[in-house]
């Protein structure tokens, strides 16, 4: 999950939270709101510490050039 996705699961899990007064018996919307925010949140972090500890492991290139003059 990139971190676009994680904000978006954020974003979908406040709207219902926060905006959707929908009252079913069989679903409690107010929970899967809920439940999305903490998806989105914990795919947030991870997504921040996987690119952060992937921009570490780059590799570096030296490249040495002869300065003898023939």
């Amino acid at each position: 999950m990139g971190i676009g996705t994680s904000v978006v699961l954020i974003a979908i899990g406040a709207i219902l939270r926060f905006a959707v007064t929908i009252q079913t018996a069989q679903v409690n919307w107010d929970i899967v709101g809920d439940v999305l925010m903490a998806a989105g949140a914990f795919g947030l972090i991870v997504s921040l510490v996987w690119a952060t500890t992937a921009s570490r492991r780059g590799t570096t290139t030296i490249v040495e050039r002869d300065r003898t003059v023939s």
